[in-house]
This record gives C-alpha cells, structure tokens and sequence, in this order.
C-alpha cells in the first residue's frame, strides 16, 4: 500500500533541515522531527525509508510519523517541526488548598444517618460544594493519603 502522504522536500528545505540536525543546541524534538522528514524525503536524493523504519530508527511509534508527514503537507515545514498547541483547555489541578478543605471535611462530623466519612462520600460532597466542578475518588484517595488521614 503506498504511503498516504508523500514528501517531497526542495533543495532550500531539505538544507534548512539538514542544518538543524547538525546544530549544536536543539530541542529533542524538532531534532527528530527534521531527521524524520530527511528520511522520509521522496526526492532526488536517494530512496525514502519505509514509515516502519524511520520509527524505529527514531524510537517513535508509526502513527507519530504519518501525523508528521501529514502536518507537512497540509501545514508546511514549520508547523511540522514544532509541537502542536494544545486544543483544549489544561485539566483541573488540584492544589494544596483542594487538599487542606478536603481533608477538613473529612475530619468534620460524618453526614447524617452515617457514621463516618467515606471516599465516595467526600467526593460527592465536594462537587456540591463547589471544591471542584468533577472530581474522582482515587483524587480524594491520593489527597488524604498525602495527609496521612485515615478515614477509619
């Protein structure tokens, strides 16, 4: 099956890019990057290397290359050589104030009709509370164990 995008780098790109692979300082990626595109050239100068190859030549995986074959052609040579921005917004983090209410509430008076505080229990009480807007049990797990607060 014939690879789905082609590369086919000028004498003016493929210079650019041979220049960065023997610059000095570079990041790690944009150095893998540009010596993927080198391999992966389908122009005169010599015959391109299989996807399956220059993954492994490179240590990345096959899918890695093909989105870079791809981000090139669509999007040109610098848009391939740097890393893509992120697409939505960062994940929650939860600080050590998530943590000193979380474990505030644990050492609090249990709910009515229960004796003590569970892992499920804290977590649903702290969504209502608006602690956070959604958050697991493994996170109120990991948080009070951060504490050495036992629930017990």
């Amino acid at each position: 099956m014939a690879p789905r995008y082609k590369i086919t780098l000028t004498e003016d790109e493929r210079s650019q890019l041979e220049g960065l692979t023997r610059k000095g300082s570079i990041a790690a990626a944009k150095y893998r990057f540009a010596r993927a595109l080198l391999l992966c050239d389908a122009g005169p100068h010599g015959e391109p290397w299989k996807v399956a190859d220059v993954a492994k030549a490179l240590g990345v995986t096959q899918r890695t290359i093909e989105h870079l074959k791809q981000r090139f052609v669509e999007e040109g040579m610098d848009a391939a050589l740097e890393r893509k921005a992120r697409s939505g917004p960062p994940r929650i983090t939860f600080d050590g104030d998530f943590d000193a209410r979380i474990t505030a509430l644990a050492c609090s008076e249990p709910p009515e009709g229960r004796t003590r505080w569970t892992i499920r229990l804290l977590a649903d009480k702290a969504v209502e509370m608006n602690i956070a807007p959604s958050v697991s049990t493994m996170t109120i797990h990991r948080s009070l164990k951060k504490t050495s607060c036992a629930l017990t």
